[in-house]
Parts: structure tokens; sequence; C-alpha cells
């Protein structure tokens, strides 16, 4: 189960890495990407934040980054290509990098892997996660409040846990408003594909939906609504600049602070694996970037919600939770725990589709 930030040490192994030896030289670190470098979006959040690691450390680090690197050998040959050639801190923010990071890494137990997305550690490989879902669950507050049809399309990437609470949670942040609304699911079996992002989009307002989200990496989605006079949660980044009609507001992944806490921890020699997942108290998920449509009554009452998230008074996954076949999965005042949650299978009432196996 994953630590909060102020946990790290207590999530830690008692595995420990010596100071930065080289003081003259900088600490190399480089940053893996799954899809290219665009002006918003996945990656584009990591590379805000690659950028905050160069500035709050400046010459004490040298970084670099490969984009555009498929999951799976590719992502084996980039990160071995990091290791061989001295960098000593690695990040590699994509689920399915965690496993060929996890194979890279027993061949240089010098070098210290951050996972990011991933769930499995080893001596020197720590593991880093966000609740997203805190953010669907406010996103979908505010769709229910824009929506005019009450239905609301879902363009999917893959039917991880991770993808399936943000699903979840937006449905129900859409039912604590509107209990009738339902939210449409397309799965893409992909995290960047531009076109069947679009196609899907295309497909969901065709459908109905009149507010769209998105769990993929481009902005595909949010020019399709744009395009069609329809509305959009922007996710990852403030996605504006290429719908600035269409967005409702924004879900956005804050990883600089964290990057840069883990990157001074390799040249303090503090650095030690463990597990983080930060959410809206850590900082490192944020709602806002509302679009003109949205009335000063509806941001306020999201930012209210983000603010009772943070204090802990509101918990997305609170029962009573009935799955989208009629099965109850939660008790009414119940919360679910972080193990239940990490391990998130079904698809809850409202959400229309399947989990694909």
């Amino acid at each position: 189960m994953y630590k909060n930030l102020a946990a790290i040490a207590m999530a830690a192994s008692c595995f420990a890495f010596p100071t930065h030896a080289q003081k003259n030289e900088p600490l190399k670190v480089g940053f893996v990407y799954v899809a290219p470098l665009t002006d918003a979006g996945w990656v584009r959040q990591h590379e805000e934040a690659r950028l905050a690691v160069q500035a709050a450390l400046g010459e004490r680090v040298k970084t670099t980054f490969v984009e555009n690197v498929a999951e799976g050998p590719d992502a084996e040959r980039v990160i071995r290509d990091l290791a061989q050639t001295g960098h000593k801190l690695i990040f590699a923010p994509s689920f399915g990098y965690m496993e060929p990071t996890l194979k890279v890494a027993k061949d240089f137990p010098a070098v210290r892997f951050e996972s990011v997305t991933g769930y499995k550690t080893a001596p020197n490989v720590a593991a880093a996660n966000a609740r997203y879902y805190e953010g669907r669950y406010l996103s979908g507050i505010a769709a229910a409040r824009m929506s005019k049809t009450g239905v609301a399309g879902y363009v999917a990437g893959f039917p991880i846990p991770e993808v399936l609470q943000g699903i979840n949670a937006f449905t129900l942040g859409m039912r604590s408003v509107n209990p009738q609304a339902q939210v449409k699911v397309v799965w893409l079996n992909a995290w960047f594909d531009p076109g069947k992002e679009r196609d899907a989009a295309m497909a969901l307002m065709d459908q109905g939906a009149d507010v769209l989200a998105f769990h993929t990496a481009s902005t595909a989605v949010m020019t399709a609504a744009q395009e069609r006079g329809k509305l959009a949660i922007a996710y990852h980044s403030d996605m504006r600049k290429v719908a600035p009609d269409a967005q409702v507001l924004a879900v956005t992944h804050q990883w600089g602070e964290h990057y840069t806490q883990r990157t001074r921890a390799v040249l303090d020699g503090s650095w030690k694996p463990g597990k983080v997942w930060g959410g809206v108290k850590e900082g490192m998920i944020r709602v806002g970037w509302f679009g003109s449509k949205v009335p000063k009554a509806v941001q306020e009452e999201v930012l209210a919600r983000q603010k009772d998230i943070a204090a802990g008074t509101l918990k997305p996954f609170t029962g009573p939770i009935v799955d989208n076949q009629g099965k109850a999965v939660l008790a009414k005042g119940q919360a679910m725990t972080d193990a239940q949650i990490l391990d998130m299978k079904f698809l809850v009432s409202g959400a229309q589709g399947k989990v694909p196996q």
C-alpha cells in the first residue's frame, strides 16, 4: 500500500546508498517518456517536473530525457542505455515500464530507479503514484453541473486499476450531483493514439454525451469536443490552448516537488526505496483552470470539495457503492481501504461498459 510523502522513510527498506561521490561532477538524471513531448498531457507534466529539478538543483544535476519510448523491449533498451551512460538516477513514468525497470535495476545496483505508476520495489527501485481518482471525482461534480443531457463519455486507455479508479470516481462525482447521470466508456488499449482517441470521442458524442473525459496521453479528445461544440475535462495538464471553449476544468498532476525531493536525496545520500501515493493533500493532484463557460458558483463548489478531500472529510469511495451489474460493493458509510482501491476491477453503477479481461 502506498504511503504519503511524509512517510517515505517508514515505507523504505534499510538499504541505503552513499552520498553522490563525484562532488565536482553533476548527477546525471534520466527521464523516459512513453509518448512524444507535446504542449500538454501526461508527458508534458513529467517534462515540467524535469525542468523543476534542473531549476531547483542547478549545476548539481544534468538532466536528459528520451521521448516516445514504447512499453516493453524498447523501454528496457532505453533504460539500460541510460544506466550504461552514467545516469545514476532514472525516472520511468509509465505503468508498462515497471518490469523493464526492475530487470535493468538488477544489473545496475549502484543506480537508483523511480518507477512512477508502478507498484513493485527493489533495493534500488522506488515506486510512486498519485491519487488521480481524487481529481476525477471533483471533475465529475463539475461535469454534472455543466451537462445538459446527464450523459458523459469516457475515453479510457487500458483496464488497469488506476484507470478504473478514475472512471468510477468520475461517475460517483457526477452522481453526487445528478443521481441519474450516465457515463459511457470506450476502451482503446492504447495510451497515446490521437486518431483512435478522436474517433472514440466522436462516437461518444454521437451517442449523446455532451461532456467528455479521458485517460489517454494526447489532447485529441479536447480538440474533438471543441470542434463539436461540446465540453470536456482536461487531463494531466491545462488544455485551454487547444480547447478554449470546450474545457470545463483540468485535473493536473504535479510531479516537480516529488522529483526534486527524490533527486536531492540521491545527492545527499539519503535516498531509500519505498512507495509514495500522494493526492490532493500532498499537492500531487490539483483541479482548476476552469473554462470561460463555467459559472462562478460551480467553480467555488468544486474548489470547496477539493479542500474537503485535502482535509480528509471527503473520501470519493464511500458507500453505498454498487457495481454496474447490481452487486453491492461497499456498505453505506464505509470507506474503501487503500488496498481495495489499488485492486479495483469493476465499474460502478452508472458507468456503462465492461471491464475487458
